[in-house]
């Protein structure tokens, strides 16, 4: 349904640093980058961008990333962690969801909701 999504962050060196390592257990990559922009995904194929924002509105968005398994969504949540962001829900099922829902929360430096969730 999506090509792309793009979220203002106050400190683009910080969230660089929170999704390069949030994100790498899920196979998203810094593909893109300039002093007022980065653009992570897929080698070659950026669909989450940053753009520099001194007037960016905190924690307006969530945004859940696919995994494969529960072991990248695990990896997601502990990698996230140490990168600087939030805990906002530990690894796990989340049967109110779904029965199979297994997903992990973070804040990132902006206070934005950033989930990655399997459903095996």
């Amino acid at each position: 349904m999506f090509d792309h999504i793009g979220l203002k962050v106050k400190n683009l060196d910080a969230s660089v640093r929170f999704y390069q390592a949030a994100l790498k257990d899920l196979g998203h990559v810094l593909v893109s980058q300039g002093d007022d922009y980065a653009g992570f995904g897929p080698p070659d194929q950026p669909a989450l961008w940053l753009y520099a924002s001194a007037d960016t509105p905190a924690g307006t968005t969530h945004v859940a990333f696919s995994a494969s398994g529960h072991k990248q969504v695990d990896g997601f949540h502990a990698a996230g962690l140490k990168a600087g962001g939030r805990d906002n829900g530990k690894p796990g099922l989340r049967t109110d969801y779904s029965p199979t829902y297994y997903g992990a929360f973070l804040i990132d430096p902006d206070g934005n909701n950033v989930e990655a969730v399997c459903l095996t």
